[in-house]
């Protein structure tokens, strides 16, 4: 009998050949952690320098860095990135291809040093279920961060008598030192602009229980009041209901693709609306320069504008775009008749970015996911909770300078 040779086995490694989904490498690691360190570095130098940092006595930039600026760059840091990392564990947990946070840095530009942090997710969620995850995630970690940062910048707020530590407000002490509570209206001197910050409907209920309160112009000196008042206010921005940010995703898993879609587009003529409330008086503004008192072409510019943008919005849908563009001329236009002379435009400012925002890069309507399925009822109250913390944390006039 002849002995049957045994197969050969052969071993082939093809460890290195098949890249790991989300596991990155060291290089990777040490970039976004470069990022992060520039832009706590960003926040702590502009957070001090323009907002927290105790300008009475100081004697140079690194007196207000240390330590009020680096104190507030921690807590807006901790917001961005237990937000981001929520949609980045979200990710993981589906097997869905992610990146790791990208903090963007934005000295000088950018008031507060940052306009936030970003995950890219590197392929498309077929699925409604996976989606609904990965878009709630971030806004409702990012929440429960905020609303503790801004609970105890309550709880801990020092006597009124603190603002002596800022230049230019004698008169603001001297009224407490007088009343023991802060004057009703800014008493700015001749020249002065005072920075604006709009009330919530959150902030203002959690506000009416703690005593000492700053009023929203003397808010931002408090690091934990700003921080936490901005990681509301960025959780509502995200909850905006268009597109693909995280308020597009959860609503329309909620709702579908079609209602979405009606919701959507609604909302946005409301974005435009808000905006058109500082764009007219702006364009008057602009116009009044180069032409005589007695031919104004704000309004005829802005009309003009905004018919473009839902034309461009809208895919230029005839129906659609003449529809919300006449109703959103007539409310601003009526606004504005009622307010002129007064300066009620500059608190919306902010809605004319986001209009090009959302037009140029969110987009209004969430692209159609494969697989709609049914949300459970635990995901549907936390998604239709989301909504209402959008509402209790917008503001119609969120930053502007008065």
């Amino acid at each position: 009998m002849s002995k049957t040779e045994e197969p050969e086995i052969i071993h082939i490694d093809i460890t290195g050949d098949i890249p790991q989904k989300n596991k990155p490498d060291n290089a990777t690691k040490i970039r976004h952690l470069l990022y992060f360190v520039i832009t706590f570095i960003s926040v702590a130098t502009m957070g001090g320098i323009f907002f927290v940092g105790h300008t009475a006595g100081a004697e140079g930039i690194l007196d207000l860095v240390l330590w009020e600026g680096v104190l507030f760059a921690v807590l807006l840091l901790g917001f961005l990135a237990v937000h981001e990392f929520g949609h980045y564990f979200a990710a993981v947990y589906h097997k869905v291809s992610t990146s790791l946070p990208y903090f963007i840095p934005l000295p000088f530009i950018s008031p507060i040093g940052t306009i936030g942090a970003v995950i890219k997710i590197k392929e498309q969620i077929n699925d409604t279920i996976k989606l609904y995850d990965i878009g709630v995630a971030g806004p409702l970690a990012g929440f429960v961060v905020a609303l503790g940062i801004l609970l105890y910048g309550f709880a801990t707020l020092p006597e009124p008598d603190f603002l002596a530590n800022f230049e230019q407000h004698d008169e603001v002490v001297a009224y407490v030192q007088e009343h023991g509570s802060f004057p009703d209206e800014a008493p700015a001197p001749d020249g002065a602009e005072i920075i604006m910050f709009g009330e919530t409907i959150l902030y203002s209920f959690l506000a009416s229980f703690f005593d000492n309160v700053p009023p929203m112009w003397e808010m931002y000196h408090y690091p934990f009041l700003l921080a936490g008042w901005l990681g509301l206010f960025f959780t509502a921005l995200n909850l905006l209901p268009v597109g693909q940010l995280d308020g597009g995703h959860i609503l329309y898993s909620l709702i579908g693709y079609r209602k979405h879609q009606l919701v959507a587009r609604l909302f946005f003529g409301l974005v435009v609306t808000l905006a058109g409330f500082a764009a007219v008086p702006l364009l008057e503004s602009l116009s009044d320069r180069f032409l005589s008192e007695n031919l104004s072409l704000g309004w005829l510019l802005w009309a003009m504008i905004s018919f473009s943008i839902f034309r461009k919005a809208y895919f230029g849908h005839r129906v659609w775009t003449l529809a919300v563009w006449l109703v959103s001329l007539i409310v601003v236009t009526s606004v504005y008749l009622l307010t002129m002379g007064s300066n009620f435009g500059s608190g919306f400012g902010v809605w004319i970015m986001f209009t090009l925002f959302i037009l140029y890069f969110v987009k209004i309507e969430h692209p159609p996911v494969y697989y709609e399925q049914e949300l459970d009822r635990s995901r549907k109250i936390i998604g239709w909770t989301t909504m209402v913390i959008f509402i209790l944390c917008i503001s119609p006039t969120p930053i502007y300078v008065q």
